[in-house]
């Protein structure tokens, strides 16, 4: 596999023993003159730590505390004959927003198939906004990127990020590859990791373990800020008995990542090499192999022995860590749901029969058509009267539906970010 196709016929072959001082050499010199590029990095690391936090809490405090939808600018409390109900959403703007009657056509147009009619209906929005920045809402932005993914336009992706970066002064959405075309649905146990991955660790082990023949398997790492070495031979031990066949999906993982990636140092032998092969099984997974081969790199030097080979995941996918989120089964609903949709609706309820809450992993969906949404509120009105229902990882198209239609007031709807 590139870089690494000499290790594939000796996996186990020790690294020679001069390379390996002439790699110690060179790396020693690299890292020197790495050095104000690597403090650089920590300064950006730390930052963009920070800004999760600030993101994190201000979350938290939107769906611990209810109060008036998000709007911009200013905040005015709605009238008393006009009184909020329901769970509030995080970005979508309210019916005295000028943008509004933009978002909702668009999102109609959308669900009823008409991609074309709702796309230049979007970028036209986006093109004559003349508000100054601070004032502009962005939700007809965010629509746009999500119908570009949808259809299939990296270009027009790309442009519309460098008019957003511009816009906005921050940085744009990435394009991110086309999901499979035929993804799971149903119900997707969870597990999830908290707080130290160390010994403690070895219940949810046990536990993923144990779902290693199921159709699907999340797992959530988001809440997870230090790890050890022997947590790590845990986790990886674990990951290692998943089969390749099932679609796996990992919440947090670039956190898990990232603390792991903070723990281990070229050249460095101490905690052993599980901390350095969880990297690698996590890279491997996430399909990023040139990161992967540098990682490689790096552990080969360190413990003079061929690293792992790269070998891509055939059914795994990432999501971003979600403040808040439940730890609970989640259940994956399709890319596309329109029609008569009483087969779904049937799985949805035994799902809500043995779950204390009802949690829609919504990362596949792309679209849901206006009667199809209408039978599905009608099945979760019933279901709310006992037990919390939330729609979590929209898509901004659909979820600018789903609150157009009123579903607000019934769930709680939680669109990916941006």
């Amino acid at each position: 596999m590139g870089l690494f196709s000499r290790f594939s016929k000796k996996r186990d072959a020790i690294v020679d023993e001069d390379e390996v001082l002439a790699r110690l050499s060179a790396n020693s010199e690299l890292q020197r003159q790495r050095s104000h590029d690597e403090r650089q990095r920590d300064i950006a690391r730390a930052t963009a730590l920070k800004i999760d936090a600030i993101e994190a809490a201000m979350a938290a405090d939107i769906f611990n505390d209810p109060e008036p939808p998000f709007r911009r600018p200013p905040r005015v409390d709605p009238p008393a004959t006009a009184p909020v109900t329901g769970p509030v959403t995080e970005i979508l703007v309210d019916d005295e927003t000028e943008n509004t009657a933009v978002v909702d056509e668009a999102a109609l147009l959308y669900a009823g198939g008409h991609h074309d009619a709702a796309e230049r209906l979007l970028a036209g929005a986006v093109r004559d906004d003349n508000q100054p920045p601070g004032l502009r809402d962005r939700t007809a932005w965010w629509m746009l990127f999500d119908l570009y993914q949808v259809l299939g336009k990296p270009d027009a992706f790309e442009d519309l990020a460098i008019d957003y970066a511009s816009t906005f002064e921050t940085s744009p959405p990435s394009w991110q590859p086309p999901a499979r075309s035929d993804p799971y649905s149903g119900v997707a146990p969870t597990v999830q990791f908290a707080g130290v991955l160390d010994a403690g660790v070895e219940t949810q082990a046990i536990r993923l373990r144990e779902l290693a023949g199921a159709a699907a398997l999340r797992l959530d790492f988001g809440h997870v800020h230090a790890v050890t070495a022997p947590g790590c031979a845990l986790l990886l031990d674990a990951l290692r008995a998943v089969s390749a066949q099932q679609e796996l999906f990992l919440a947090g993982a670039d956190d898990l990542i990232a603390t792991v990636q903070a723990t281990v140092e070229v050249g460095r032998r101490d905690d052993g090499a599980a901390p350095w092969l969880l990297l690698l099984e996590l890279l491997r997974l996430l399909n990023r192999e040139k990161a992967f081969e540098e990682t490689a790199m790096d552990y080969c030097v360190t413990f003079e022995v061929s690293p792992p080979s790269f070998v891509a995941p055939p059914h795994a996918a990432s999501a971003p860590r979600q403040a808040g989120a439940p730890a609970t089964d989640r259940f994956m609903l399709p890319q596309v749901i329109e029609g008569h949709i009483a087969p779904l609706l049937a799985a949805i309820r035994d799902y809500a029969e043995h779950s204390a809450a009802v949690v829609f992993d919504c990362s596949h969906l792309m679209r849901i058509d206006t009667d199809a949404a209408h039978q599905l509120l009608a099945c979760l009105r019933a279901l709310a009267d006992s037990r919390p229902v939330a729609f979590r990882d929209l898509n901004h198209l659909v979820a600018a539906l789903l609150r157009r239609m009123g579903f607000g007031g019934t769930a709680r709807l939680v669109p990916h970010r941006y």
